[in-house]
């Protein structure tokens, strides 16, 4: 069984599922389930997609690859599922919005309410083989989510793209930047955190692009579980 791409993105990127490089990433997920425990669950993979439908997408952030300890991932970037503790990029995310917004730093790091207000929670590559970070990285994920990105790319209203890191930021040249906002700063994680990330005021400059393309603002405050 491979993951199913959600109905909603069915006619935008569905055709990608034909494509050589995507049936053997199947066969590599495949071969990796069967050896190894692999994160997101099959089910969740898609979640980023599943949550938020392509007509609706307003904002898009991207991350890098799920987390890759048991029971976080669930299929969008920088959440955790409920209970489970949120990781350092994830604190420091909520400590930049407390900052920067004033919003209350929440006790679990389940960020479903922000892909519920039409933010595509998009990490770069989909799954992790377990405690090993970066494992599944150049197998196919990329030109997968990469050809996402060009489709929300296409929309005919405005989009904000949320990029934190180099990693992200090497994605500029999908975007159209005519037409698109796009709101940058250093990656929430630890190492990077202080060198650009914290002080650069994310949130409120995502509502200001929204606001200026007649959409509606994104209520921030993850609320207590």
């Amino acid at each position: 069984m491979s993951p199913v791409i959600p109905p909603a993105w069915q006619p935008i990127v569905g055709a990608e599922t034909a494509k050589p490089y995507y049936q053997k990433l199947m066969l590599f997920l495949a071969k990796e389930r069967q050896q190894h425990t692999v994160f997101p669950p099959e089910n969740e993979v898609f979640s980023a997609l599943e949550l938020t439908p392509y007509e609706q997408v307003n904002v898009l952030l991207l991350g890098q690859d799920p987390y890759h300890d048991h029971n976080q991932a669930h299929g969008l970037c920088f959440s955790v599922r409920p209970g489970i503790k949120p990781p350092p990029s994830l604190q420091n995310v909520f400590k930049e919005l407390k900052d920067d917004l004033g919003c209350r730093i929440p006790n679990n790091g389940y960020l479903t309410p922000w892909a519920q207000q039409n933010i595509l929670m998009l990490n770069a590559v989909l799954t992790v083989r377990a405690h090993q970070a970066g494992s599944h990285r150049n197998k196919g994920w990329e030109k997968f989510t990469d050809r996402v990105i060009q489709t929300v790319n296409d929309k005919e209203s405005p989009v904000v793209f949320v990029l934190w890191g180099n990693y992200a930021q090497q994605k500029i040249p999908l975007i159209d930047t005519n037409k698109h906002a796009i709101v940058k700063a250093a990656h929430p994680s630890p190492l990077s955190a202080k060198k650009g990330f914290f002080g650069s005021r994310p949130f409120s400059k995502i509502n200001a692009a929204l606001r200026q393309a007649g959409k509606p603002e994104i209520d921030w405050q993850i609320p207590d579980i």
